[in-house]
């Protein structure tokens, strides 16, 4: 019996924004799926249901990726598609194995010679780049800077050097309740003409996209405690 099929289905990025999210095609995998991968089963079972989903929640087969989960069982993900049953791969919120450890699952069903097929949907990394003026041909996304503030500041002079040498977007993010304070580092190492972009609750009804200079942040510095942001920078 042939494998079914792991598609990876992107969650939207912040409340109210389903209808920005949603797809035909998106909502017609959900109806056609009754098992699914998530990071979080709460985000997941609110997806669905207003992605439209009309298969009763009861008789959905849903599997457990969260951080406590993520080594037990990994086996058990996959027994349904070595069936032949296609699954569904959610994560918290954005795309799935796009800075989300749900690529430790498709990487293994590309070993396991199970199709992967990404479904159309909201990335916060993507939407910042398209938004940010910056070189889209040419990009780095980093992940989470060094927490230490000696590391965290080497590691901005070191993204801002290549953001000038390579011409080079350099993407970051931040666990959303440490945003100020690596702001903040951001405004006192980086040089006055370097050019950062702050992409804010994308989606959102609050959702906040500037680019400015270093100089120009350091003349009103927004509030970002708390608030999902992706950060670029750019050589002035």
């Amino acid at each position: 019996m042939p494998y079914g099929t792991l598609y990876l289905i992107p969650v939207p990025l912040a409340d109210e924004a389903a209808a920005k999210s949603f797809t035909p095609y998106l909502v017609d995998t959900i109806n056609s799926i009754k098992e699914y991968i998530v990071e979080n089963e709460k985000t997941a079972r609110k997806f669905l249901k207003e992605a439209g989903l009309k298969t009763p929640q009861s008789e959905l087969l849903i599997h457990d990726y969260s951080k406590h989960n993520r080594d037990m069982g990994k086996a058990d993900f996959f027994k349904g598609l070595q069936a032949g049953n296609d699954v569904g791969l959610m994560s918290e919120a954005g795309c799935p194995g796009i800075a989300d450890p749900g690529a430790e699952i498709v990487d293994k069903a590309h070993r396991m010679g199970i199709k992967v097929v990404p479904l159309v949907g909201p990335s916060s990394i993507l939407l910042a780049l398209m938004a940010s003026g910056f070189n889209g041909q040419s990009f780095t996304f980093n992940g989470y800077l060094p927490i230490d503030k000696l590391l965290r500041s080497k590691k901005i002079k070191e993204l801002e050097t290549l953001a000038t040498k390579n011409d080079q977007t350099q993407i970051f993010i931040e666990t959303p309740f440490r945003n100020n304070p690596l702001l903040e580092e951001i405004l006192k190492t980086a040089s006055p003409k370097t050019k950062l972009c702050i992409a804010t609750d994308l989606t959102a009804a609050t959702e906040f996209v500037q680019t400015k200079t270093i100089a120009e942040w350091q003349k009103k510095v927004p509030e970002l405690h708390k608030r999902p942001t992706i950060f670029l920078l750019f050589h002035g």
